[in-house]
């Protein structure tokens, strides 16, 4: 019985991405990636996340996701002459979290507040587009599992990107969701 359970999760973990605390987190290699061309490493008990928007397309499936994250991915690789994509992690409104640099990296999504923050994008332009119930559950749990895993403090302060900067991001749907979340602050 319990060699079927272990198969059971080594399958759930290689067709579905890396399972944590209830979030299926889509890693680079899953959604097609390339590699970094180099990481500045993140410190652990980080105090602040930071939520975006790409203000690019919406997609709502795996391989339209997939194709979304190649094409931000490319954009902060060969226009802006990034390392990575920017972000930590991004949120499709397939509900899945698909990795971009991950954990322990340091992002470009914040400009000054890259080091001591996690940037968490949705897909889409939220302006326009709004949130699913699945995105909104997958970010809060994204958010646990940066806590538990002690990627974030527990007393993290979330903040929508233009509380940073002089942006619109993370768009006006995106805005008024997270206002009501635990750890947002004025």
């Amino acid at each position: 019985m319990v060699t079927k359970v272990i198969v059971v999760c080594v399958l759930a973990v290689l067709l579905c991405g890396q399972y944590t605390e209830g979030v299926n987190i889509i890693s680079k290699a899953q959604w097609g990636g390339r590699a970094p061309t180099y990481r500045v490493a993140l410190g652990n008990y980080l105090n602040y996340a930071i939520i975006h928007h790409t203000a690019g397309a919406y997609c709502e499936t795996f391989a339209a996701c997939s194709q979304q994250m190649r094409n931000v991915q490319s954009y902060h690789m060969d226009s802006l002459g990034w390392p990575d994509i920017g972000y930590n992690f991004l949120i499709g409104g397939d509900g899945n979290v698909y990795e971009g640099r991950g954990w322990n990296s340091m992002g470009a999504h914040a400009a000054e507040w890259n080091s001591w923050s996690i940037g968490i994008s949705f897909m889409g332009n939220y302006n326009y587009d709004t949130l699913e119930p699945n995105m909104i559950s997958a970010a809060k749990e994204l958010l646990q599992d940066a806590v538990n895993r002690g990627q974030l403090s527990s007393g993290y302060v979330l903040y929508g990107h233009r509380q940073v900067s002089a942006t619109e991001c993370p768009g006006t749907h995106i805005w008024n969701e997270i206002r009501s979340w635990t750890h947002w602050s004025a």
